[in-house]
């Protein structure tokens, strides 16, 4: 299985966490997470973020990306774009709690898992 992580999403998921006050720290904590996360299960993960990070954030084990130029919704079409470039995407999940997106993935042939229970499996582990 192929997963495409909108992050922001997921991020978006623990008010708690304040992440709107260091969304940097909040974006390398998820990168943390997905890291753990393939290191036990062996799946190709990608997160997609609405610009580049700053400082870099880089990972040997997923790979952190962000849509080419950052506005509104420029993470959904960049999980889009990756999507349909996909060779077969019925192995692709595609994780958001964006009801436009999930729509979309479901019309490219994807499944979608909602960011929260996603992010909920991930503390667990």
């Amino acid at each position: 299985m192929r997963w495409l992580i909108d992050g922001m999403n997921v991020i978006g998921t623990r008010a708690e966490d304040e992440w709107w006050r260091d969304r940097h720290a909040a974006m390398v904590k998820l990168v943390h997470l997905l890291e753990r996360w393939v290191a036990t299960s062996g799946e190709d993960v990608t997160v997609v973020f609405e610009q580049p990070p700053s400082p870099r954030i880089t990972s040997t084990v997923i790979e952190v990306a962000h849509a080419p130029r950052p506005r509104r919704d420029s993470a959904d079409d960049e999980i889009m774009r990756r999507l349909h470039a996909a060779a077969d995407p019925a192995r692709v999940r595609v994780v958001t709690s964006d009801h436009w997106l999930a729509d979309r993935v479901h019309a490219a042939g994807a499944t979608v898992q909602a960011a929260r229970s996603f992010r909920e499996a991930l503390e667990d582990r």
